[in-house]
């Protein structure tokens, strides 16, 4: 979800970085969708967790950005819903919401790969490579 909805932007320290003016780019999300594609996205074998993080708010407000949820949000949204989660379900979504925030910052990067591709296979390394000796001799 953090690599969808991130904004890429390319390396600063590149010449297209430090030429391009910033400016309000689209997520990947948008991106994809204004193209009318649909993102492929990994299994999911406990969708409920992610409901119960979406409707925590995944993460927190905070004065310099976003932040984890804290331990209060987590027992606030418990007492609020009247669902007692058990002690390992809590700390889930706490490490969930610490990763969703990492990701997040990693998919700023124009060049990060979606967490879930697992990488070129060796068929797909083998034709780029017939490719590149095709065009370069």
């Amino acid at each position: 979800m953090a690599w969808l909805n991130a904004v890429p932007k390319p390396d600063r320290d590149s010449r297209r970085g430090q030429a391009e003016a910033p400016q309000n780019k689209l997520t990947r999300l948008e991106d994809l969708k204004r193209q009318k594609i649909t993102p492929q996205m990994p299994p999911n074998p406990a969708p409920h967790i992610i409901d119960r993080l979406i409707e925590m708010g995944i993460t927190e407000a905070a004065g310099m950005g976003a932040v984890p949820l804290s331990w209060r949000e987590i027992v606030a949204w418990q007492e609020g819903t009247w669902v007692r989660l058990p002690p390992w379900e809590a700390r889930l979504m706490r490490t969930l919401s610490q990763a969703y925030l990492t990701e997040s910052r990693l998919a700023e990067s124009e060049n990060h790969p979606a967490p879930w591709h697992s990488g070129p296979d060796r068929r797909a390394i083998e034709t780029e490579q017939a490719r590149l000796e095709a065009v370069l001799g």
